[in-house]
């Protein structure tokens, strides 16, 4: 009984591991085909990159395109990292500010003091004003020198910047050849022999050989005696600016004795920019004040506008005649030196303090209306009247921002960072 008891559960234990053997190959194959299955299946494929007119998952609204907040004006078709920055693109759906515009509140926009202006069209003031300092008129020049060798006997002007009139004595001479030669004509002068007026009218041409001026002969043909000293005289009014004349030094033919310059009128080298040197031309009139003479105006006209650039300050030079009656501008004063101003064609303009310069371009903010600002590249022209020209870029009855650019563009630095945090 025991034994038949014994195969039986053998027999049991053998059935039982068949099965459980049979239920695992199953279980096994099963699995094996749910994960061939599941990776065959689409439903786990790899999702495919977002195009133009996708749904964005954070604000439900259409996608337009892809850009760098930075970089506003790239448009990218597909999300990514920014080929600028270090950060991923952010996407810009419909009802967005598009083109680099940014929005602020009313309420932003009063606390940042936005102030904005029209664009409008009209003449530019084409006012120049430039400042310079006095200077001699080197038109007005004399130089007075020795006519013959001989002494200095007494000298009138002893220094430099004197100021002297016309026909005022400068210096006492004793020429010896002159008096040689006034004393030989007044030989010959009184001789009536046949040939005798040949030999006084050679006499008379040696006196002038010997640098004896026609008023020194006319007054010798008058008086009939020698003179033994001549005085040098001032030819023109003005200032003694050079002096090489000494009491008793004897000096030679042609050397120079003084040199003086006229203050009747005075050159003025203004320096104007280069960007506005086609409209300064010469003969233009011109006005200048100076403010050791408050209230005083004086009048002048360019003379030339001198052919060279100065390489450091970037100006043209044009110097200017200032008519000095008084001789009251004086060489070293500083005086303002302001043009007149030249009509010319109707042109787009806008306040200067709108143009930002970066460096390498222009640009302005525009104001779009509701909050709405954009940075708009632009081309500038001349500038006068607290008005720049602008020559492209922009149109008429538009209007741009012109305080708290920077305020604004501090806004759209911060939220496109918050747009790249997210």
């Amino acid at each position: 009984m025991n034994r038949k008891h014994l195969v039986t559960g053998l027999i049991s234990a053998v059935v039982l591991g068949l099965c459980g053997y049979g239920l695992y190959r199953a279980g096994m194959s099963a699995g094996r085909s749910e994960i061939l299955l599941g990776a065959r299946s689409p439903t786990n494929s790899a999702p495919a990159p977002q195009k133009p007119g996708d749904i964005d998952p954070q604000t439900g609204k259409k996608i337009l395109y892809w850009h760098d907040p930075m970089v506003p004006a790239q448009r990218f078709e597909h999300p990514g990292k920014s080929p600028f920055m270090d950060m991923l693109l952010v996407p810009v759906v419909e009802g967005a500010t598009e083109n680099g515009a940014i929005q602020i509140s009313p309420r932003l926009e009063q606390n940042l003091g936005v102030r904005t202006a029209l664009v409008t069209q009209g003449q530019l003031k084409s006012e120049i004003t430039a400042s310079a300092t006095v200077g001699y008129d080197e038109r007005d020049l004399a130089l007075v020198q020795s006519r013959a060798s001989g002494f200095i006997e007494r000298l009138r002007v002893r220094a430099t910047f004197d100021v002297v009139r016309q026909g005022e004595p400068l210096a006492d001479l004793y020429v010896p050849d002159w008096v040689a030669a006034q004393v030989e004509y007044l030989a010959v002068r009184g001789l009536t022999s046949p040939g005798a007026a040949d030999l006084v009218e050679a006499a008379r041409q040696r006196m002038r050989l010997a640098g004896m001026p026609e008023e020194l002969i006319r007054a010798l043909e008058k008086s009939g005696a020698p003179q033994t000293r001549f005085t040098l005289t001032a030819p023109i009014r003005g200032v003694i600016t050079e002096l090489t004349a000494r009491e008793g030094m004897t000096v030679a033919s042609g050397a120079p004795l003084f040199r003086i310059n006229g203050l009747k009128t005075v050159w003025v080298n203004a320096e104007v920019p280069e960007a506005l040197g086609e409209r300064v031309h010469g003969g233009a009139v011109v006005q200048a004040r100076t403010p050791a003479l408050p209230g005083a105006v004086f009048d002048g006209k360019v003379g030339a506008v001198l052919p060279s650039v100065n390489a450091t300050t970037r100006t043209v030079t044009a110097r200017v005649e200032l008519e000095n009656p008084k001789m009251q501008l004086l060489p070293g004063m500083f005086v303002t030196v302001q043009f007149t101003p030249v009509v010319g064609q109707d042109v787009l303009m806008v306040p200067s303090e709108a143009v930002i310069e970066t460096g390498t371009r222009h640009v302005v903010m525009l104001s779009e209306g509701d909050g709405k600002f954009r940075p708009v590249n632009v081309e500038t022209g001349t500038q006068g009247g607290g008005q720049t020209e602008i020559r492209s870029g922009l149109s008429v009855g538009q209007r741009v921002v012109v305080s708290g650019q920077f305020l604004i563009d501090s806004e759209a630095s911060l939220k496109a960072t918050e747009a790249r945090l997210q």
